[in-house]
């Protein structure tokens, strides 16, 4: 769904921040870091824009920081994005994926392929997000969206990424694959797991993934036997009629849908609203808005959101094919690029006052969600529920307020997305019956 799922690391060792010099750099992948990576990126952009460096995995790679030279990495097609073009160990390679996936193979989904596979399964997977099929699949997400706030609304304090950003995206994107509804909460379960083990053992995920490999093969057979009007149904049936799509095709299409379309977004609804409660001024337009029926400041102000502070840090592998040049730096064949969008999305080259929250920015043209031919494909859905949840909860929570101090709020540790590990607020205890379906009225 996205080219940025969450792939992990090891967790970032607690260390303390020295000062930054031209000839030593920031330090990199600190808890420090992890909380507040801006000033980091703003001196790699400004001293080293292309810089080599030792990721915690021991992965050798690349870091791409200017705006200019992100958009040309995203496009470039001598970096690939095949794994198997990555010059190191078999070993050493293992750590440049989603845990689990090799051993399930779950391989052949679109982060690791290129072009011609890579068209003809985002071909085949693009019907289910197209503008039309988002905007019906509308009223689901609100229904979902005011579900869920109805669990903890009488109870005056949420956490909003458990309570609400986490599952929102799970369920939704369960009835676009066509998982029953019974089903939805063992999904729910595993996906916790990798976002509770990401940044740990990668045990915890790989077992996850198993188990969701098992569920998704037994599926597609039941789907075989009884299509109905979902994306895995759809899938079958491109197979069945000459698409040359395999089983493990797509058990691993299913499987990348649901692990990159969901952290996406609880990175999106979490970040997001975070950014507003720092932001009083920014929120209260937005708020002012709203209760006018007005939706034009929703739609800039998610953009602004998804360049501000964005749920995907880094865009997932790329692999030198070839000896190229990025940034005036010389990329050697097989070297791993990763080209960091938080970033590239807060160049002063390319953004006026780029540290700056402003919701009605009109020239946003951030790469939050990458761009070329791996410009995420589920974005329509991702900001449907970003508008979804933050319009519904500044609507439906009075007061709401962070109940807790910022210093204590802690980010998971990872290397692709960036996300916060809890949200705590408080707000006026209100109502279950008051809501509706916003989205359709603005």
């Amino acid at each position: 769904m996205n080219d940025s799922p969450a792939h992990r690391t090891p967790e970032h060792p607690a260390c303390p921040h020295s000062a930054t010099t031209p000839e030593s750099g920031p330090e990199l992948f600190t808890w420090e870091f992890a909380t507040d990576p801006y000033p980091a990126y703003a001196w790699l952009r400004e001293h080293r824009p292309v810089h080599r460096t030792s990721l915690p995995s021991g992965v050798e790679a690349w870091l791409v920081t200017r705006y200019a030279d992100a958009r040309q990495a995203l496009a470039d097609a001598r970096l690939s994005k095949n794994p198997a073009n990555h010059a190191e160990s078999p070993h050493a390679k293992g750590k440049t994926g989603i845990p689990g996936e090799r051993k399930a193979e779950l391989m052949t989904h679109l982060l690791n392929i290129d072009p011609p596979d890579h068209t003809r399964l985002r071909r085949l997977v693009s019907k289910a997000f197209t503008p039309r099929r988002v905007a019906e699949f509308a009223p689901r997400v609100q229904e979902l969206t005011d579900r869920l706030i109805d669990r903890f609304i009488e109870d005056g304090e949420a956490d909003l990424i458990h309570d609400l950003a986490f599952p929102l995206p799970i369920y939704a994107i369960c009835d676009l694959l066509g998982v029953p509804r019974e089903d939805q909460d063992d999904f729910r379960d595993w996906a916790g797991m990798m976002i509770r083990h990401g940044g740990g053992p990668r045990g915890g995920v790989a077992r996850s993934v198993k188990k969701m490999r098992g569920y998704l093969a037994e599926l597609i057979h039941r789907k075989r036997e009884n299509p109905g009007d979902d994306l895995i149904s759809g899938l079958i049936r491109a197979s069945d009629h000459g698409e040359h799509l395999t089983e493990n095709e797509a058990a691993a299409m299913a499987f990348i849908l649901l692990f990159a379309g969901f952290e996406t977004t609880v990175n999106l609804i979490g970040n997001g609203m975070y950014a507003l409660l720092r932001h009083p001024e920014q929120r209260a337009r937005l708020e002012a808005s709203l209760a006018a029926g007005e939706s034009g400041l929703l739609a800039t102000g998610i953009e602004e959101l998804l360049r501000y502070d964005g749920p995907v840090e880094m865009a997932t592998w790329r692999y030198a094919t070839e000896p190229l040049t990025l940034g005036g730096e010389e990329i050697a064949a097989g070297d791993p690029v990763l080209v960091v969008l938080a970033a590239a999305d807060r160049d002063p080259e390319r953004f006026e006052d780029p540290d700056t929250l402003d919701l009605a920015r009109r020239d946003n043209q951030h790469i939050g969600y990458g761009h070329g031919i791996h410009y995420c494909l589920g974005a329509p859905l991702a900001r449907l529920e970003g508008q979804a949840a933050l319009a519904t909860l500044l609507r439906r929570l009075p007061g709401l307020r962070l109940a807790a101090d910022p210093a204590d709020l802690r980010w998971r540790g990872g290397l692709i997305m960036r996300g916060l590990r809890t949200l705590p607020v408080a707000f006026e205890p209100g109502s279950r019956t008051e809501k509706g379906d916003l989205l359709s009225t603005l």
